[in-house]
């Protein structure tokens, strides 16, 4: 199956209120382009609104409604770097390589913040992100983290908690320290998603949601795009699918895994709650992790509860309220108003998949979780790449990242039984 619908029923908190949400009408019929991009999440618009402002002919396409993958129903969050931390990539990489990767997701988080400022998106911006140790032995880690991105990166935004301070912030003593990062935040990302097809649109790109790309070829220097309603024929292609490609590309499919991700939404907690009173965003140091924040009307949305096939939990809810109950002991009883999930595309590495998977196309994905910061920016690459600079698109599809083992049939089952047992361990 080509395309992949989201894997949890009903609405999330953030389309209840996203406000305005406009439709785009399907294709209709068969169209000569420019470029063609499937895919209508973060990348896929971005990468359409800086080519039609660069006056290139655009047509993008989605299976479904723009946003309805993991762009509009993420944690919110932005980051800081790539998803592997600085120190990690230096090891792997050399210095050189590792502050480029550094540097281009630190341009990717500035990007992001000014074309909504610029374009005059209303994302919700709220400032702070900790990361926090559930193992009092990885505390040690995250202080020589925050002396590391000062002294090595330039980065002088991370700075370490101790346990007494890291339990004042989130208004719980569940955690043993971490470190408290004001050079970020985070978002409401369906208000990111609208914003930017609005932009797309009145540049000049034509969007079409509710239109499954059935196939893609390249051949004689064309790619040709069909769906149920016409084909799409145009010298360039950009797959921007992530994780909701299903069969449409093996190349990328080998590469990109999809997970299931869940998150809820309580009903707003009040001003004299105790919970995050400084408004920053929160993930921990589990594999599975958990990753929380507050929203502009107080409300906790929390994600943390992972899965690795495509089955939906019978009740979201209720496993994500024993999770909140564990590190907030007073909301074991809290009301969940929304409740959704959706699918991650995770690369082995954990760094994103850009390669050319066939002639003159090219797939970006597999953000692995770090997606709000960095999709946006590539897609503003690509964009940058049909101008005829590649260089910086460059820098991740030198990455080498490896296929998952197993092939079609036995990677999820693998992956399954990996990832689970990554799980046991966080108890441990």
């Amino acid at each position: 199956m080509p395309y992949q619908s989201p894997i949890s029923p009903g609405h999330s908190w953030y389309e209840a209120s996203v406000g305005d949400r406009p439709s785009y009408a399907p294709l209709d019929g068969d169209v000569r382009t420019d470029v063609v991009i499937i895919g209508g999440g973060f990348t896929g618009l971005s990468a359409a609104a800086h080519l039609a402002k660069a006056g290139t002919r655009v047509v993008l396409i989605d299976g479904a409604r723009f946003g309805d993958g993991a762009s509009g129903r993420n944690g919110g969050q932005l980051g800081t770097g790539q998803r592997t931390p600085a120190d990690e990539l230096e090891a792997a990489l050399g210095f050189t390589r590792a502050k480029a990767l550094f540097d281009l997701a630190e341009e990717a988080k500035a990007h992001l913040l000014e074309f909504a400022s610029v374009n005059g998106i209303e994302i919700d911006f709220m400032p702070g992100q900790m990361s926090v140790a559930h193992k009092k032995r990885y505390v040690d880690d995250y202080k020589a983290y925050a002396d590391v991105m000062a002294t090595r990166f330039g980065y002088p935004h991370v700075r370490f908690m101790d346990a007494h301070e890291t339990a004042e912030r989130l208004g719980s003593q569940h955690y043993f320290g971490g470190t408290r990062d004001s050079g970020t935040g985070h978002i409401h990302p369906l208000k990111l998603v609208v914003g930017s097809a609005r932009v797309a649109a009145q540049a000049g790109a034509k969007l079409h949601e509710n239109t499954r790309a059935t196939g893609i070829s390249s051949n004689g220097g064309k790619v040709v795009v069909t769906t149920p309603q016409g084909t799409i024929t145009a010298d360039k292609g950009f797959i921007a699918v992530n994780a909701y490609g299903g069969t449409l590309e093996p190349v990328s499919a080998a590469h990109v895994m999809p997970i299931g991700s869940f998150i809820g939404a309580t009903v707003p907690l009040g001003s004299d709650s105790p919970v995050l009173p400084g408004g920053e965003s929160v993930d921990d140091s589990r594999f599975v992790v958990r990753y929380f924040r507050k929203t502009t009307d107080g409300r906790l949305l929390f994600g943390g509860r992972e899965i690795y096939t495509v089955d939906n939990p019978s009740d979201i809810s209720a496993h994500i309220r024993r999770q909140i109950a564990e590190i907030y002991p007073g909301l074991k009883d809290v009301e969940i108003t929304h409740s959704w999930g959706g699918f991650v595309g995770i690369t082995v590495p954990r760094m994103p998949y850009v390669r050319e998977v066939m002639p003159n196309v090219i797939f970006a994905g597999g953000y692995s979780g770090h997606g709000v910061m960095l999709s946006n920016f590539v897609g503003k690459l690509y964009a940058e790449t049909i101008a005829g600079n590649r260089d910086r698109l460059k820098l991740l599809e030198d990455l080498k990242i490896p296929a998952f083992p197993g092939g079609r049939s036995l990677r999820a089952p693998l992956l399954f039984l990996a990832l689970n047992w990554f799980a046991l361990r966080d108890r441990f």
